[in-house]
């Protein structure tokens, strides 16, 4: 070893204890997490190539930070410790490996949990009573937060129903986001320093001395896991959770019990598209074994328990201002919210536009017009408003007033029953019928080159599409007759549109419009019946049973092709010939060799494909796509504006290609592979 790598393995541990007191005690960082995760991945691959250097003292060998000054320390029964974290499926996938090798042929059954961005904190129940609270510390001592914790609400000082002789309840002690807003907006007015993020806010509440102004603050609990427990008989996780709710304590929100990793994970997708919905942080899912004779037999090691891993999310948030508001009118008559805002650049992409869903999210969040708004992006999650600001506001700002009828055709609006969207009730509205037609010839459909918004706009003004299968029947001579198309254009759209009939089941499946399919469950749909009148024949029984389906979707897809608009549309389609079978379509890539088993990681803008584009052509050509870079990584393909993954790639030596070496990989062009010699010529 180099006495450069041995500096650099001692300044890494200064820089994260560093860090580590700033975040643990002083509750102040200075780095995002995923910065911090980036020291602690560098230090823990230069120790694994020099074991020699490691210490016991080492970041990696430890918890967090020490205790606070002027709070009592206090040994934990049982040591408080962290856990693995991952920004990467393939790694939860690897986790399951070793799992299941451990087990030795026992099959694990998982339990999710959302990941809460709070204070970690220790809660004692001697005979029903609390009697002791204490902070993480540095895993084996805490400080005592007792006068505190007592004023949490959520934190019941007696156990209700019949509690054992000692209950130690471990969980996060975490402030909402409105919580935020309005405590910022009474500090900012006394003249004191305003928090940046909700767990500082929380980290800050638990370290005053005087329990009257914690208990101000507003704080709330949610329990996760247990400690020290006497004469309480349990055999799961789930279990503990239920007995714990029923004490009084609020538990963690979690999923069921999953009986394979796929499952786990599939939950955890939701969860994340769901989390903006919110009124407190997450920064990911927390995937753990649910039997405690499992989690026996896996042990632990030093630093965390092996039967428990965190699926983290990346988190930007920039703070800007909502300019105005505006209602867009979707493909099935949803009527969505939009905010307008000052641009503002998040994760090396410029915002400037973000959905705020519904009336209900805007009622819920009190957003106004001319707010001054923090705006979050979540891994590849579109961005979203996490709170107003409202130590910001002037009393200028003007509260939004949703429309009593559609903004485009002037209808009727419903509000959707036991639901929280409205939605127009004229299914002749043109603003739903532009959207429909938007979405069945986008990429991720028809990919009907040429067939953008603005064409659109004027083939539905001028009458020439009054129905979603009338772009089928528009000829050269009626096109030339529109803005900016030429006989040439007008020549090339209807090539294109013709073209669009051979796409196959899969794509046509994608483009309809029909609730709840997309991508997915068009190819498992397309997979399973082969063709659109077997389809159409099935039960919804028969829908509900194809796995990754389920019935929610089944219900979605019966109701659509029993409907009179839904019959219509499959018989003008076939009627125009367009291919409704999975068995053609357009020409499927074979596997290359360059791809096969090879894991891709697709960031930033491309000029020449679509992200999804992309990532199915390599999964055609025997790749394999994930979302996160990891150790694990083979290539990142980069873009215009790539982020942070970029510089991670690039820190973990991971392959990075450009478009055009992409596609000289793929053989879509003549130039050679990247790092082959280019031949000779014949």
């Amino acid at each position: 070893m180099t006495d450069s790598t041995e500096d650099r393995i001692e300044e890494l541990r200064r820089i994260i204890e560093y860090h580590n007191h700033r975040y643990y005690i002083e509750a102040a960082p200075e780095i995002s997490d995923l910065e911090f995760d980036r020291l602690m991945l560098e230090l823990r691959d230069l120790e694994q190539r020099h074991p020699e250097r490691i210490t016991p003292s080492s970041p990696t060998r430890r918890v967090g930070g020490g205790p606070i000054e002027g709070f009592r320390s206090v040994p934990h029964p049982v040591p408080m410790l962290s856990i693995e974290n991952t920004y990467n499926e393939e790694e939860v996938r690897e986790f399951d490996g070793r799992i299941r090798r451990l087990l030795e042929g026992a099959a694990p059954r998982y339990i999710v949990e959302q990941k809460i961005d709070g204070v970690s904190a220790s809660l004692l129940y001697e005979n029903g009573l609390f009697s002791l609270g204490l902070t993480r510390g540095d895993g084996a001592r805490g400080d005592d937060i007792t006068h505190n914790l007592r004023t949490v609400r959520d934190i019941p000082l007696r156990l209700i129903g019949s509690p054992p002789p000692v209950l130690e309840v471990r969980g996060e002690v975490y402030m909402t986001h409105s919580e935020l807003s309005r405590l910022n907006r009474l500090q900012a007015e006394a003249g004191e320093r305003v928090f940046a993020n909700c767990r500082n806010a929380t980290a800050g509440s638990l370290k005053l001395l005087d329990p009257r102004q914690s208990s101000r603050r507003n704080l709330r609990f949610f329990a996760h896991s247990e400690g020290r427990l006497v004469g309480l008989g349990l055999s799961s996780h789930l279990e503990f959770l239920e007995r714990v709710r029923a004490f009084g304590i609020p538990a963690v929100p979690h999923g069921g019990i999953f009986d394979s990793i796929d499952g786990a994970l599939a939950w955890c997708a939701d969860a994340l598209e769901s989390r903006e919905g919110l009124d407190y942080e997450t920064d990911g899912l927390v995937i753990k074994i649910d039997g405690f004779a499992q989690r026996e037999r896996l042990g632990a090691t030093s630093k965390s328990p092996r039967w428990v891993i965190a699926l983290k999310v990346e988190l930007w948030q920039a703070e800007t201002r909502v300019l105005d508001i505006r209602v867009q009118v979707g493909k099935g008559g949803t009527l969505t919210p939009v905010a307008e805002l000052e641009t503002v650049e998040i994760a090396g992409t410029r915002v400037s536009r973000v959905s705020l869903h519904n009336a209900d999210e805007i009622a819920r969040k009190d957003i106004r017009i001319g707010d001054h708004v923090v705006v979050e992006k979540a891994g590849k999650i579109i961005p979203h408003v996490v709170r107003v600001e409202l130590e910001k506001r002037t009393g200028t700002e003007l509260p939004y007033l949703f429309p009593t009828e559609c903004p485009v055709c002037r209808g009727e609006v419903g509000r959707d029953e036991g639901g929280v969207y409205i939605r127009c009730l004229n299914p002749s509205c043109p603003a739903q019928l532009k959207e429909r037609v938007r979405y069945l010839a986008s990429r991720k459909a028809l990919d009907i080159e040429g067939l953008g918004p603005a064409l659109i706009d004027q083939l539905v003004d001028r009458g020439l599409v009054s129905s979603l299968t009338d772009i089928y029947a528009l000829t050269a001579r009626q096109l030339e007759g529109l803005e900016r198309m030429g006989e040439k254009s007008a020549q090339n759209l209807v090539e294109a549109v013709r073209a669009s009939k051979g796409r196959g089941l899969e794509r046509v499946l994608a483009g309809l419009g029909i609730r709840h399919i997309g991508e997915r469950n068009a190819r498992l749909l397309a997979g399973e019946f082969g063709d659109i009148r077997s389809l159409t024949e099935a039960t919804e029984e028969r829908l509900a049973a194809i796995g990754g389906i389920g019935p929610v979707v089944a219900e979605s897809v019966y109701r659509f092709f029993r409907s009179r608009a839904g019959r219509d549309i499959v018989r003008e389609l076939g009627r125009h010939g367009v291919d409704l079978t999975a068995g053609s379509g357009a020409a499927r890539p074979r596997e290359h060799e360059e791809f096969r088993d090879r894991t891709f990681v697709v960031t930033g803008t491309l000029s020449r494909h679509g992200r999804a584009e992309m990532e199915a052509l390599i999964r055609k050509l025997g790749g394999k796509t994930t979302s996160a870079v990891s150790r694990k990584t083979d290539f990142v393909v980069a873009g215009r504006d790539p982020g942070g993954k970029l510089e991670k790639a690039r820190v973990l030596g991971v392959r990075v290609l450009d478009e055009e070496e992409f596609e000289r990989m793929a053989g879509l062009s003549g130039a050679p592979v990247p790092g082959e010699p280019a031949g000779d010529g014949d």
